[in-house]
């Protein structure tokens, strides 16, 4: 990532893209009109993400935080997706997720079992 903080005019850059992000997902929210049983609680995350991106230096768990339980709450809506996976690029400025090394890509997923797929079952011949 390299990030050090602010740049020179004072303002972190990954604030600033955080919080372009938080204001699409709230307006898409808001247009989307259809029934959403955990709207509050998305609503309600998006205020705590506003809160900390009034902060110069947000902390990075509680943005990941805030962001599983955004997805969570909007589960597969196709018309929010977009703006859940700015937000979620906006959140990864901030550092990977705990557990994912720092040398790696953004946007690289990891297979569970660190990196290895369990031995298959070796059936005895003839069965």
């Amino acid at each position: 990532m390299g990030w050090v903080g602010a740049q020179a005019g004072g303002a972190d850059p990954r604030v600033g893209a955080l919080r372009v992000a938080i204001e699409r997902l709230r307006r898409d929210l808001n247009g989307y009109s259809a029934a959403l049983a955990d709207r509050g609680v998305a609503e309600h995350q998006l205020a705590l993400l506003s809160a900390a991106a009034s902060d110069p230096a947000p902390e990075a768990a509680a943005l990941r935080n805030a962001l599983l339980m955004i997805a969570g709450a909007v589960g597969s809506v196709s018309a929010l997706a977009p703006a859940v996976v700015q937000l979620r690029q906006a959140v990864e400025l901030f550092g990977p997720p705990h557990g994912v090394p720092p040398d790696v890509p953004a946007g690289v997923t990891h297979p569970p079992y660190g990196g290895r797929l369990p031995r298959q079952f070796d059936w005895p011949a003839g069965h």
